[in-house]
């Protein structure tokens, strides 16, 4: 196996508690996710990493009604939920995707794939290009063996890639850009409330339409004849919850 796409996903969310489950236009949330990675050409196989919380059982359920691949690990150390699940299965390449971009474009994942160098250990948005909620991550399952045996500081255990990208020096890094200019600042997450209602918006337009394919360029053509929209949820900054990790750092003990 070359390519697997791992979608991070839990139902413990504080911000907006079972996002994941929310209803978007008759289909969960991550339901829409993965069908929307399934759609890229260029992946072997999309699986879905989850913790050990009972919480869970609910997308544990959905994913096995899906015929997707589940793997349970740590509810904290997401960098070893990570290696773990990559350590059964021996892929070259993990592609990291978080269950919270329900707008993700499977086509900058293919983009991702065809640009990436063959000694590149890591390729991300590192400029953030990209709409927040269109986030892709490849690395090498070596180099997620490294930061999985190297990483001492819980931010980095908790954020898969944090080691990595504080580490330049160890690892050949690639950025992925946008090959559209200008929509970095948009916010296409799932992370709150405000968050829910314009990603709502935009799955009724769509699929009212009866378009489920729809990519990047159709919804910023719905946005810019619905300005008002955006301001729904333009009060969030990028990355809340990274900040909020490095600001709580500590240094961990971890077992080889």
């Amino acid at each position: 196996m070359k390519y697997i796409v791992m979608i991070q996903a839990r139902c413990g969310s504080s911000r907006l508690p079972s996002k994941v489950l929310k209803d978007l236009s008759g289909k969960p949330e991550l339901q829409w996710v993965v069908e929307r990675v399934q759609r890229s050409k260029r992946i072997d196989e999309v699986m879905v990493l989850t913790s050990i919380k009972k919480n869970n059982l609910p997308l544990i359920r959905l994913c096995t009604e899906m015929g997707i691949r589940t793997f349970i690990g740590s509810e904290e150390d997401v960098l070893d939920r990570y290696y773990q699940a990559a350590k059964l299965l021996q892929p070259e390449y993990v592609i990291r995707v978080t269950a919270d971009c329900p707008l993700f474009d499977w086509r900058y994942l293919d983009l991702a794939v065809e640009q990436m160098n063959p000694d590149t250990d890591y390729m991300a948005e590192l400029t953030e290009s990209f709409p927040d909620g269109l986030d892709i991550e490849i690395l090498k399952f070596s180099a997620l063996k490294k930061a999985w045996k190297e990483a001492r500081l819980s931010s980095e255990r908790e954020h898969v890639t944090l080691y990595i990208r504080n580490h330049p020096e160890l690892f050949v890094i690639q950025n992925l850009e946008c090959p559209i200019a200008g929509i970095g600042e948009k916010r296409w997450t799932l992370d709150e409330a405000e968050d829910y209602e314009l990603i709502s918006r935009i799955y009724h337009h769509f699929l009212s339409k009866g378009k489920e394919d729809f990519i990047t360029e159709d919804i910023l053509a719905y946005l810019n004849t619905h300005p008002e929209l955006e301001t729904i949820n333009q009060k969030y900054a990028r990355n809340e919850g990274l900040a909020r990790s490095i600001a709580n750092d500590k240094t961990l003990e971890t077992e080889d």
